[in-house]
């Protein structure tokens, strides 16, 4: 058996693309940049960050085109998927992208000043409750 999924989380490189197929279905292409931090053999930090094109579908990529932009924070959950084409000196090319089955806007507050930004979640707020530690049977 095969298995195929990707998570990641990260925030947008550039303002999604929308277009439509002739069979009405839409397609959304953006990129997302994830990155890793690490201590180096010396001791100092380091940085890696990884490029990846994303492509959302249906539904999903109508939401992610009304509320995504350039620099949001974004988690999507989805397959690999490699892309091949001949480029116009007639070489072959291929490259992996990132296709979209789920996602998660994550805002943060600053930057929800655009017009494009999602509506604000209210936070669910719970009461206080005073339970002793030993009445908890775990």
């Amino acid at each position: 058996m095969m298995f195929n999924r990707v998570i990641m989380l990260g925030n947008l490189t550039r303002d999604c693309e929308l277009r439509y197929l002739p069979n009405g279905g839409a397609v959304c292409t953006t990129g997302l940049a994830t990155n890793r931090r690490f201590k180096k053999e010396d001791g100092s930090q380091g940085e890696e960050v990884c490029f990846s094109d994303i492509t959302f579908f249906g539904r999903t990529a109508e939401i992610a085109n009304q509320y995504l932009s350039r620099g949001k924070k974004v988690l999507v959950e989805g397959r690999l998927k490699l892309d091949q084409w001949t480029d116009q000196q007639g070489v072959k090319r291929s490259k992996h992208s990132v296709t979209v089955e789920s996602m998660e806007m994550l805002g943060d507050r600053q930057q929800d000043s655009s017009p494009k930004s999602a509506p604000k979640q209210v936070a669910q707020e719970f009461p206080e409750m005073d339970i002793n530690d030993d009445e908890i049977p775990f």
